[in-house]
């Protein structure tokens, strides 16, 4: 047996990777972006619209998704 090989086997005995395979990573991760002034107004509009647009079992009625987003779209573009 090789020293190298037999290095390797009493670290991996001992629980701890071999020293030559052993690299930090050092990730960032992005800042959380700012939500802009129309999501916010958007997502309150969208709230307000979707209890007309579903049953009452919580599902979606037939293309209620896409008529909800599309009155809150427009109830959005009004409001201040």
């Amino acid at each position: 047996m090789h020293i190298d090989k037999v290095i390797e086997l009493l670290n991996a005995a001992k629980g701890s990777e071999p020293a030559t395979k052993s690299k930090s990573k050092t990730t960032r991760s992005k800042p959380k972006r700012k939500p802009s002034a129309y999501s916010k107004k958007y997502s309150k509009a969208f709230k307000a619209v979707k209890g007309k647009h579903m049953k009452k079992s919580g599902g979606w009625k037939k293309d209620g998704y896409k008529k909800a987003v599309k009155a809150a779209h427009a109830k959005a573009k009004r409001m201040k």
